[in-house]
């Protein structure tokens, strides 16, 4: 497996790994209704988002099945915060990984998802290695699911009401590229 090299710079963002001072950030951003209201969790109380750093900082190259890196995602211009990109390998064995984001609500709608997207996508293909890389949503969440399709990858699964999250039978989109259909694709 090739070294990471970190950070990755876009035209307008900086994904790096995470820091200490990143933690009022990483909790404002999980402890948002909105970024919680898709996700498997509740808003992070400030302990827990305590422990998910701690976590974020121990990480390195993800080499080992259920290995993840989680980067911070920078708009570079003035340094802020504005989400987070997750890779995690779901079976090194088959090369496959998944990806996921979070973005705060005040900078959705810039494309900063999408362009901190591809460069997480290109890390696992072009750096990594990765043969697949998957990504899942839940059904209602629309603005996740049409990301992915952006991202030039295929909804291959509808899940009808397959996890109880919190209290309630949620359906979920599943999401696929392959590594040649990625170098394919038009930029």
């Amino acid at each position: 497996m090739a070294e990471l090299s970190l950070p990755l710079t876009t035209e307008r963002l900086t994904l790096r790994r995470h820091v200490e001072t990143d933690l009022d950030e990483l909790h404002r951003l999980h402890a948002h209704p909105d970024v919680a209201r898709y996700m498997l969790w509740e808003p992070w109380p400030r302990g827990y988002a305590i422990e998910r750093l701690g976590r974020r900082l121990q990480q390195s190259a993800p080499a080992n099945d259920d290995d993840a890196l989680d980067l911070a995602v920078l708009r570079t211009a003035d340094d802020t915060y504005v989400g987070e990109v997750h890779l995690h390998v779901v079976s090194r064995q088959r090369g496959c990984a998944e990806v996921g984001f979070a973005f705060h609500p005040e900078h959705h709608g810039n494309g900063y998802a999408r362009e901190a997207a591809t460069a997480m996508l290109g890390l696992a293909f072009d750096t990594l290695g990765f043969r697949r890389v998957i990504g899942r949503c839940d059904a209602d969440n629309a603005a996740s699911a049409g990301l992915m399709e952006r991202l030039g990858m295929r909804r291959e699964a509808h899940l009808i009401e397959n996890e109880q999250v919190k209290g309630a039978w949620r359906s979920e989109y599943d999401y696929a590229i392959l590594a040649r259909e990625w170098a394919e694709r038009p930029v």
